[in-house]
């Protein structure tokens, strides 16, 4: 009985190992954060993620194998989605642990998303400040996140578009910057940029990840 016993207990553990296995690739974290923005076709992911089609598949295989992912077919595509918030909190989680805890992390940090010399705003500052009508809200990711969920009220400009759009900004209202979530470098280098414009701007202090799982409110609309 106890040898039955150890052994089960040790498929179960196994079974729970095999969904941190899917976890341990930084690629694989990296197709879990985008498709926390809305889903995405193996194509549209692959480019995003610096990847060719085969190792992107490959990748969402192993996620799709451990429960993370969802797929859908339209036609010959195949669209990926997130198989719940929960993978969406594990994948949050997973960073704000690796933070505390792993002393690599600052450094790595710092080198990907530059010096912060311009602070952040809170949740809930930005929407006392949104309130009271004094702030704008930019979203700086792609266009189709944007068009998938957005802060209600956010202006969308994508940071590659920043640069030669910037006249569409004002420079006598403060501007609060955001994109994918806590560790997404477009909000900052568009802070940088719009401070070397000459603008008041700073970010929110995560992202649209963190916003949606804050349950915070969230609008999906077409651009006008």
């Amino acid at each position: 009985m106890g040898n039955t016993k150890s052994f089960t207990k040790a498929r179960l553990y196994d079974v729970f190992a095999a969904s941190g296995k899917a976890l341990a690739n930084g690629k694989r974290l990296e197709l879990l954060e985008l498709l926390a923005q809305g889903e995405r076709t193996v194509d549209a992911l692959a480019k995003t993620a610096g990847l060719n089609l085969t190792t992107a598949s490959a990748h969402l295989q192993t996620l799709k194998q451990a429960g993370f992912v969802a797929t859908r077919r339209e036609g010959v595509r195949i669209h990926y989605r997130l198989a719940g918030d929960d993978v969406a909190q594990l994948f949050v989680l997973l960073r704000k642990v690796a933070e505390r805890h792993q002393a690599a992390v600052p450094a790595a940090r710092d080198a990907y998303l530059g010096q912060d010399t311009t602070g952040a705003m809170s949740h809930e500052e930005l929407r006392a400040r949104v309130a009271a009508g004094d702030v704008v809200v930019l979203d700086v990711r792609p266009t189709e996140e944007y068009l998938s969920e957005h802060i209600p009220g956010a202006l969308s400009i994508p940071a590659q578009e920043l640069a030669d759009r910037i006249d569409e900004l004002p420079k006598d209202t403060e501007i609060v910057v955001y994109c994918r979530g806590e560790y997404c470098v477009l909000a900052y280098d568009a802070v940088r940029l719009l401070t070397d414009r000459g603008h008041r701007a700073i970010r929110l202090n995560d992202g649209m990840l963190e916003w949606r799982l804050s349950e915070l409110p969230a609008d999906a609309a077409e651009l006008t």
